[in-house]
């Protein structure tokens, strides 16, 4: 049963945003402060049971996937964001905060997608680390390229220490109980993929009913445009991964890295450093919501194969 549900993650996810777009009031129990920060720790715990130590030493012996991983993040999403804006003729704000959306670090819930796509999640730790921690140096340059504005690197900062709190540590502490008590563990790994997807539908909700009013007016044009931003992530990430030559398992994760941001980060930046333009968040929540929408359809389909 728990496996037969875990497989509808994309009807959860979908079902979420847009109950929460029709009837945002069922999301105000779950908000950031209190819910969504601690929902993606316990997530990340569940990760890490399925992990071991030895995975992460496999991993850190072949730098080159975490390396390839983190030149496409900044390469792949800030350009796809600029041209999309671009060609799409999008107004301003909205340009603002698709750019910002593109050069943000990869997001948390994509370890999670990675998990339910049985693609390599020790991988997807080490990238969305490697990024978070780039993020710092990346993002502050990327939008002064894209917009001519410098956000400064202080909430990046930030976003990396929470990163750590949120990512880093509950994997490593999930590891470590899988080293302890193996059988334990295991007797609790059917449930952890279906907590993972009805957390994420929940984080996924809440941010689209924080943001409901907004995501109504800003209509079709802006909803094309953050879909083909992620799409064309989660496909370029694929694409240029396997010419790269990169192993099938580790091109999924890059794919997944890629086309899931940290759009959460990008909705606080938007916010802070764009106050003329308040709406240039709007992006940003759609974001939230469309990579998972996008990334639950593409974990589903690599599940069976």
């Amino acid at each position: 049963l728990a496996t037969a549900l875990t497989n509808l993650f994309p009807i959860f996810v979908l079902g979420a945003a847009v109950w929460a777009l029709v009837h945002p009031a069922a999301f105000a129990w779950f908000d950031n402060k209190t819910a969504i920060t601690p929902a993606l720790a316990v997530t990340m715990l569940g990760m890490g049971i399925s992990l071991t130590f030895d995975d992460f030493k496999r991993v850190l012996a072949t730098p080159g996937c975490i390396f390839a991983g983190f030149a496409l993040q900044y390469t792949v999403m800030p350009l796809m964001a600029y041209a999309v804006s671009r060609l799409m003729a999008l107004p301003l704000p909205y340009t603002i905060g698709l750019c910002i959306v593109g050069s943000c670090p990869g997001g948390t819930a994509s370890n999670v997608v990675t998990y339910l796509a049985r693609a390599d999640v020790t991988l997807s730790v080490a990238m969305t680390t490697a990024s978070t921690l780039g993020a710092v140096v990346a993002t502050p340059l990327l939008t002064q390229l894209l917009l001519g504005t410098l956000v400064p690197s202080e909430h990046t900062h930030i976003s990396t220490v929470v990163a750590m709190q949120v990512v880093l540590v509950p994997v490593l502490l999930g590891a470590a109980l899988n080293t302890a008590f193996p059988k334990q563990v295991a007797a609790l790994a059917p449930l952890s993929a279906l907590s993972a997807v009805v957390l994420i539908a929940l984080i996924c909700g809440s941010v689209m009913a924080q943001n409901a009013a907004a995501v109504m007016q800003a209509g079709p044009q802006l909803l094309a445009a953050v879909f083909v931003l992620h799409a064309g992530g989660f496909f370029l990430g694929y694409a240029l991964s396997k010419l790269l030559g990169i192993p099938e398992r580790a091109a999924r994760t890059n794919s997944i890295e890629v086309g899931m941001q940290n759009s959460v980060l990008g909705a606080l930046l938007a916010s802070v450093h764009f106050p003329a333009h308040p709406v240039a968040a709007v992006p940003c929540a759609i974001s939230a919501c469309m990579h998972s929408i996008l990334g639950s359809l593409l974990a589903a389909f690599w599940r069976t194969r």
